[in-house]
């Protein structure tokens, strides 16, 4: 999948690179859709944003963290995932999937959204903060950086907690004090 694409990584491609027969491939995953799940969960930088450490920490250092790895999910996931954009039919069928799996793109969002809703209970943001835009700044920020890497022929954003340190000190100032970008 990292070298074709998922468009081009047949399911016979993938049981021969993985030592098995693609009957056997099938007698543990239902489809394609999960089988891609599977190994972006197994072979991708995991992305950990938990609720639990709210409250605990530097919360700029927290969510330079936070975007740091998600930037690395992203670039490592980009040469995997892009290829079905090129066919609205592999997409819409792939979209299907992974929806009727509780699965999608939008996770990264909602997770970060929980999380600062945490850091807002845990009071280190303010109550009339914008949560949901600064959610999306910073998964928006590591996505681009995700994705120019990958441009790049990269599987890491160069310079990565650097870029992601300035992308977290700016939300968090606004998270700070509403009102004042």
């Amino acid at each position: 999948m990292r070298e074709q694409g998922l468009a081009n990584a047949t399911t016979k491609l993938i049981a021969a690179a993985a030592g098995y027969s693609e009957a056997m491939l099938y007698k543990h995953f239902a489809d394609k859709q999960e089988l891609f799940l599977a190994v972006l969960e197994e072979r991708t930088p995991p992305v950990r944003i938990g609720a639990a450490a709210a409250g605990q920490g530097d919360l700029t250092q927290d969510l330079a963290g936070l975007v740091a790895q998600l930037m690395s999910f992203f670039a490592q996931t980009f040469p995997i995932a892009g290829s079905i954009f090129g066919s609205p039919e592999l997409l819409a069928r792939h979209r299907e999937g992974v929806t009727s799996r509780g699965r999608g793109p939008s996770g990264p969002l909602l997770a970060v959204c929980s999380y600062l809703e945490a850091e807002r209970a845990a009071g280190r943001v303010a109550p009339g903060a914008d949560i949901d835009t600064a959610a999306r700044l910073l998964v928006g920020a590591a996505f681009h950086q995700g994705f120019l890497a990958a441009f790049d022929g990269l599987d890491h954003v160069p310079d990565a907690a650097a870029k992601a340190h300035g992308v977290a000190a700016a939300v968090v100032l606004a998270l700070r004090n509403p009102g004042s970008a």
